[in-house]
């Protein structure tokens, strides 16, 4: 069985959860072409990382979810992993960039994980953050992504919650399981309520 990502569910409401994350460290690469394209294509470059594509030649277990961000977004080193898209002036696409990571067993620390012989690959140690997380089942689409993704602002707005940085696409279920039974989810971290 998969190890999942700890968080604490801090208040349910109808529409989504309040998490509570911790700090954890994740290996992740940026790519170029479109949404629903980058977790595929970034695919082989964590899993060889985990299967021993590292320094140390070790294996490293396989964890859920798989986060995916954009990529236009800045973030600091200690920021959380984000899927974005880069736009020209225009509005137009310009060449989509999408972060997408593993999240690292709970037990590795920047200082423990093997690190990795391919420069696609990089670890990040993200701090602990507050969350929104509407779950939904489904085909992983930019569109269902964006549906969701609106949901979710229009959600921790009516519960008085505002919404910090940007949102993080999570797919906890490999490709092969029925689009029906995937478990998806769109996050946003929040301010601490006062």
């Amino acid at each position: 069985m998969t190890e999942q990502q700890p968080y604490q569910i801090v208040k349910q409401y109808e529409d989504f959860e309040l998490r509570r994350y911790p700090a954890h460290l994740v290996a992740e690469v940026t790519i170029d072409g479109p949404f629903e394209d980058a977790g595929n294509r970034a695919f082989r470059y964590l899993f060889a990382y985990i299967t021993g594509a590292n320094q140390s030649l070790r294996k490293v277990a396989m964890t859920a979810p798989v986060v995916q961000t954009d990529a236009a977004e800045k973030i600091a080193m200690t920021a959380p992993v984000l899927q974005q898209s880069v736009k020209d002036v225009s509005g137009a696409a310009a060449g989509e960039q999408f972060r997408v990571a593993f999240v690292l067993p709970k037990a590795m620390t920047a200082e423990t994980a093997p690190q990795p012989t391919d420069p696609t690959v990089h670890l990040r140690t993200v701090p602990a953050s507050l969350a929104g997380a509407l779950r939904f089942s489904g085909r992983w689409t930019q569109t269902r992504y964006e549906q969701h993704l609106e949901e979710l602002h229009a959600a921790l707005g009516a519960a008085g919650l505002t919404a910090l940085g940007a949102p993080r696409f999570a797919r906890f279920d490999p490709p092969f399981t029925p689009w029906f039974l995937r478990r998806n989810e769109v996050l946003l971290d929040v301010e601490e309520p006062g």
